[in-house]
């Protein structure tokens, strides 16, 4: 039976077994984590199904690869980042973290040729203060306007009379967007400082 030949844009399927091995549909061959994230970094597309039941799990895949990376390679993600990431889950802001996260990255990956520039000219690290600075305004102003919907979207036009709990899970939320606002102007304050 002849293999189904993949149409140009969509993405390649890689099949996970039992046995827990991986295998490329494209090149009809058996692939490690290695390969997957070597193919991300060539800017290959591909989703990971389940063989037996087809379900997808590219999520869990692309976390083990974070995972084996960050315990056998040098480690990329700062210990107080992964306590603050974990500290969303269950929390009230956990929804807007992952479009948050994915505007920074966004916006670290529009730079990224730029800061390959400034390493290439040397090691004087003022060459690095300007992107660093436009960067974090274009992460503070994401973030702003990320709080800006989230506020919008949570509020309610009405509240509720005989619900005094949820005016008071209103006034919590409102207080840690207070305090989100707070800490967002002092990393303001020393990206401000730090290019004067």
């Amino acid at each position: 039976m002849a293999r189904k030949k993949r149409e140009p844009g969509e993405p390649i399927v890689i099949k996970k077994y039992a046995n827990r091995r991986l295998y490329n549909t494209e090149t009809s061959g058996y692939v490690t984590l290695d390969h997957l994230a070597t193919m991300i970094k060539d800017g290959e597309d591909f989703v990971v199904r389940d063989a037996k039941t087809g379900e997808d799990l590219t999520h869990a895949v692309l976390t083990q690869i974070i995972f084996e990376k960050e315990t056998k390679e040098s480690n990329m993600l700062p210990l107080s980042f992964l306590r603050q990431l974990i500290s969303f889950y269950g929390d009230g802001l956990q929804a807007m973290v992952p479009g948050y996260l994915q505007s920074a990255m966004e916006v670290l990956t529009r730079n990224q040729a730029d800061l390959r520039a400034a390493l290439e000219e040397g090691s004087d690290t003022g060459n690095f203060m300007p992107l660093f600075e436009e960067i974090a305004r274009q992460n503070l102003a994401l973030f702003e306007q990320s709080m800006q919907l989230f506020a919008m979207g949570k509020r309610p036009e009405e509240p509720a009379p005989e619900s005094k709990t949820a005016t008071t899970d209103d006034t919590a939320k409102e207080q840690e967007i207070d305090e989100l606002k707070a800490q967002l102007a002092a990393l303001k304050d020393k990206v401000d400082a730090l290019s004067r």
